[in-house]
């Protein structure tokens, strides 16, 4: 009886976030351990359908750099690194999409509708929904040392999202699953950063919510205890003071950019906790930082 009564509460606890959200557009970056394991699998798959069959509009974009590694490794080409980038020639560009749009892609797409959903697999170059230009970057540097470019071959950014064929799914009863490879304005492909993507759907889409599934609690005080809630005009603190640093910095960042482009709140949540997105989504307490105006 118990167990039946807390299933209660829980269900009525969620009444207003169901309320708020109904309509509502939640775009999620879906990757690190939630990706790999089984059982999270399932529960990510579970968690996009049911925020469906209750009236919000997940839209999810993927990551997919480990399964990237794998295939580069069989093929004897060693991936390389600048500033956190990986460096895209000509070659690993075509593994890049190989294995994001053609394996990873229809891998997501056939979990969430082998568990009753209704999901289509896109990448940014389906419907021009990812403009990209060449990603620009600069050396770190030296003193007295001039400035100098670094080439990372096919890395883009985001320069424009076309959401027809976002908008064209939903009304349909769709969810869309988006691979992060951009379109340049000369047809060429670029390998693009998930959470950038995400970041520019969102925006795009004025969603609810942004939401980037990793493999931490959220951000960490130096004491290792969980910061709940950051304002954007903290961010730059934040990060000058030591407490975002590493790879949460473009997390953070990315998140801040969101906000001021008109997403509701942006939430960095620990994918390797069981359910929680749901647990984000519709209870008080949350269960990671939430980026908010």
């Amino acid at each position: 009886m118990n167990n039946s009564l807390d299933k209660a509460k829980t269900l009525i606890e969620a009444l207003p976030y169901l309320r708020e959200f109904a309509n509502a557009t939640v775009v999620i970056k879906y990757g690190g351990h939630a990706m790999v394991d089984e059982e999270l699998k399932k529960n990510f798959a579970l968690d996009i359908i049911l925020m469906k069959y209750v009236g919000i509009n997940p839209v999810v974009v993927h990551g997919g750099g480990p399964q990237i590694n794998l295939f580069l490794d069989k093929m004897q080409i060693t991936p390389s690194y600048v500033q956190g980038m990986r460096v895209t020639d000509h070659e690993t560009m075509d593994v890049v999409e190989m294995v994001l749009v053609g394996k990873v892609n229809k891998e997501i797409v056939s979990l969430i509708n082998y568990h009753g959903g209704r999901a289509v697999g896109l990448s940014g170059r389906d419907g021009d929904l990812i403009r990209a230009e060449k990603m620009q970057i600069m050396k770190e540097q030296v003193e007295n040392a001039p400035p100098e470019l670094i080439d990372l071959g096919r890395v883009g950014r985001v320069v424009g999202v076309d959401a027809a064929v976002l908008e064209t799914l939903d009304a349909r009863g769709f969810i869309p699953v988006i691979a992060p490879v951009g379109v340049g304005d000369d047809g060429r492909a670029y390998n693009i950063n998930a959470d950038l993507v995400a970041g520019a759907v969102a925006a795009k889409l004025k969603a609810a919510k942004l939401i980037l599934l990793t493999d931490v609690a959220g951000v960490l005080d130096k004491e290792g205890g969980l910061i709940s809630s950051i304002a954007s005009g903290q961010v730059e603190k934040f990060i000058a003071d030591g407490v975002v640093g590493g790879g949460m910095i473009p997390k953070v960042r990315c998140c801040r950019e969101a906000v001021a482009g008109g997403v509701g709140k942006a939430h960095i949540i620990d994918g390797r906790k069981e359910h929680a997105i749901l647990l984000e989504m519709f209870t008080q307490s949350g269960v990671g930082t939430e980026i908010v105006k």
